[in-house]
């Protein structure tokens, strides 16, 4: 919106507003928007939680040190939605499709959670949405992601489907199988492997952070630092010549959504200042849903979803717990691989501090993203 008006509509008869053609400028003032959205809003968002008495539910078989937290508000990821979108419909180029696309995704995915969250903290249910409706409409929400992303493909030849492989060069296999185009009242299948692929990447990572958010700052913490390592991403996969350097597939499109990983960071360090430990308020599966989805979303849309593990690393290490604590527990007659999952809960078990914990794992995190971004010359 601004970029419109003081770029695109004032900067013909106003020369200082040249300064907004720059990426880099409008990504640095919608993190800092994000930012003072989050710190200023805040304390409203929180009174009005506890208020409403939309407070967290504590399960009496976790740690006993998290019975305390009981009451504490929750549903606060209404606060970072809000200040991921605002910066990003203020400083973006909204003619852009890949920022209406990450915007789009954002909403459902935080729309699904916030349904969750209605549900068993305001309905006082024990349990929100059933795993079969939550799982059902995040499939929808991914496979309309990857839809959109087959028609900008087809509209605008600006998206490729074939896959960029970490730390290989020449090996790009096409997720959508162009031998089944030809193929009379079959050519619909051929975008099938496509769709299955984003649907997963999208969804997994959307509970995989959902997963991670256990302890206070842990999740936004490690959103923080993988919405960073993103952001890095997408400028140089829009970037002439840092993509040509790197010997990426240069992808115009995707420049601007560098602004919105840019609103992702403020944003989550803005929720991070409230909830840091002790936490002043939960995020909610409205907030760990909408930011699973926005990450996963992104990385498709750069072409990065092979690298998404490292960019997330914690994230994929807290899922996979749960997974083997599970596949255990089914496969082995009731023993347990862990003391308690996610993995966050078999350290406190192990007697480490939840601050000690938070901490380490946040040093993973960059370790991992750090990883990420130096696979990109590794090629």
């Amino acid at each position: 919106m601004l970029y419109w008006l003081l770029y695109q509509k004032l900067f013909p008869y106003f020369r200082v507003f040249r300064i907004f053609r720059y990426l880099t400028f409008r990504t640095a003032f919608a993190s800092l928007t994000a930012l003072l959205i989050g710190l200023l809003i805040g304390p409203f968002v929180i009174e009005r939680l506890r208020e409403f008495q939309i407070g967290q539910y504590v399960r009496e078989d976790g740690p006993q040190t998290h019975l305390k937290k009981g009451g504490t508000p929750t549903m606060g990821g209404v606060l970072i939605v809000i200040s991921i979108l605002v910066p990003t419909l203020l400083w973006a180029d909204l003619s852009n499709p890949a920022v209406w696309i990450a915007v789009l995704s954002t909403l459902a995915f935080g729309g699904i959670g916030f349904a969750d969250d209605y549900i068993k903290v305001v309905k006082k249910r024990s349990m929100g949405l059933t795993a079969r409706q939550k799982l059902g409409l995040q499939f929808l929400a991914s496979t309309a992601v990857a839809v959109a992303l087959l028609r900008l493909e087809a509209a605008r030849g600006s998206y490729s489907t074939r896959l960029m492989v970490p730390l290989v060069k020449r090996f790009r296999p096409d997720l959508v199988w162009q031998w089944m185009g030809a193929i009379p009242h079959l050519h619909w299948l051929a975008f099938l492997p496509f769709v299955i692929f984003v649907m997963l990447v999208i969804t997994l990572t959307s509970n995989a952070v959902n997963l991670t958010d256990g302890l206070d700052g842990l999740a936004i913490g490690c959103t923080i630092i993988a919405a960073g390592a993103l952001a890095v991403l997408t400028y140089v996969s829009g970037h002439v010549v840092f993509s040509d350097y790197l010997e990426l597939d240069r992808m115009p499109m995707v420049s601007e959504v560098t602004v919105f990983c840019g609103s992702m960071v403020g944003a989550s360090i803005g929720f991070l200042w409230y909830n840091a430990h002790p936490a002043e308020v939960f995020m909610g599966d409205v907030g760990s849903l909408a930011l699973g989805g926005a990450i996963g979303t992104v990385a498709v849309i750069i072409k990065q979803e092979l690298l998404l593990p490292f960019i997330g690393g914690v994230f994929l290490l807290e899922a996979a717990s749960v997974i083997l604590q599970v596949g255990s527990y089914k496969l082995r007659n009731g023993k347990r691989i862990f003391k308690m999952a996610p993995l966050h809960h078999h350290f406190e078990l192990l007697g480490w501090s939840e601050s000690k914990v938070i901490a380490r794992f946040w040093i993973m995190a960059l370790v991992f993203a750090l990883f990420a971004l130096t696979t990109l010359k590794l090629r």
